[in-house]
């Protein structure tokens, strides 16, 4: 059985379910979103109110998405910084001062995922599916066929006059087959374009007291003895954390363990804070290399460097007009945080409208579709 919607949009993180509601919102015909994964959201992951992918964002450079936390009625918090840093070489660790980052970086209070559930509370649930991994998509004359199974293997169709992609472009290249191909220059730049939090891990630790800011730490650490190369502040209302990225290549944590490098994690944060690093309340580690709906090979050899922004649709040729990326990676300003995100679903949007609907109500270039 095919589905025929307007629009389809491949992936439920933060770009795709943006895009939803800027479709919503224009009233721009019918669309439905296929997530592959069980739950929405994408790389941003929370426990509780912790993040464990993107944490942070600067609303003094990034406004659009500042705007939106604004307009969702979001509690910020500010990054804490105040206090001495500590700095690890490789014998005993250094307390070194520390200095405020400008732009000055805040988290939400009820971590990233607030925003994916605020989004999705202001959404037609009828057009999302959970559990649809789209496998290939065939242009044909006049419509897009989109492919789809779900966790048991069942296969389903959708058919629509556009599709905008919100998966990162390395994971479109490498997981969905285009039929007819892609230009083959756009398609090897999708395929090089690096995936923000593929190569990355995260651990977190949520404690009782926020006993480093009682001895007038900041809970910032550098480290190149490891295995966590960066540590941050992470508490919310909910209560005090500590988080770190693990300083180690994908392969090595997954020749290590995960149990080894939380162990190894917790020894860390007592080296860096004092024995009362020991005494956390709960832990929490997210491999995102080990996360097939994120990562892919190439990823995972990757340094991680934010990605430049490859070009988002195909001038000439089939693909023209029907296809674009909307992904955080196909955004120019910000390509891999979570304005990119918001800024590449808006421009996809204002691009969907004007190729649907060239007329002088079109949205014209540079103005944004919201």
């Amino acid at each position: 059985m095919t589905t025929s919607v307007d629009t389809v949009i491949i992936g439920g993180g933060l770009a795709g379910l943006y895009a939803s509601l800027l479709l919503q919102r224009h009233g721009a015909g019918s669309h439905m979103l296929l997530e592959a994964r069980d739950r929405l959201g994408g790389r941003i992951l929370g426990a509780g109110s912790y993040d464990l992918g993107p944490t942070w964002f600067w609303p003094a450079i990034q406004p659009r998405l500042g705007a939106l936390v604004r307009e969702f009625g979001l509690s910020i918090i500010p990054q804490h910084e105040a206090g001495f840093m500590m700095v690890e070489r490789s014998g005993t660790p250094v307390r070194m001062h520390s200095y405020p980052s400008h732009p000055e970086s805040f988290r939400l209070t009820t971590g990233m995922s607030g925003l994916i559930d605020t989004l999705l509370a202001r959404l037609d649930p009828t057009c999302i599916k959970l559990g649809r991994t789209v496998t290939r998509l065939h242009a044909t004359g006049r419509a897009i066929e989109v492919h789809a199974r779900d966790g048991e293997g069942r296969a389903s169709v959708f058919q629509a006059s556009q599709v905008l992609l919100a998966v990162p472009p390395r994971l479109a290249q490498s997981r969905i087959a285009f039929d007819p191909p892609l230009p083959s220059a756009l398609a090897t730049q999708w395929r090089g374009t690096p995936t923000w939090m593929a190569p990355h891990a995260k651990y977190l630790a949520v404690y009782g007291s926020a006993f480093w800011r009682e001895q007038d730490m900041s809970g910032a650490a550098r480290s190149s003895r490891g295995p966590l190369a960066e540590v941050h502040d992470a508490s919310t209302p909910q209560g005090p954390a500590l988080f770190g990225f693990v300083g180690m290549p994908a392969a090595a944590r997954r020749s290590a363990g995960q149990d080894v490098l939380m162990a190894l994690s917790r020894a860390q944060l007592a080296r860096l804070f004092g024995p009362l690093a020991l005494k956390l309340e709960r832990e929490f580690y997210k491999d995102w290399a080990q996360d097939p709906d994120t990562s892919t090979a190439a990823d995972c050899g990757d340094g991680g460097a934010h990605p430049a922004a490859p070009a988002v649709a195909a001038e000439t040729g089939v693909w023209a007009g029907r296809l674009a990326g909307i992904a955080s990676e196909w955004s120019a300003a910000f390509p891999g945080y979570l304005a990119g995100a918001i800024d590449a679903a808006d421009a996809g949007v204002k691009w969907l409208l004007n190729c649907a609907a060239p007329s002088p109500n079109a949205v014209p270039p540079g103005a944004p579709a919201q």
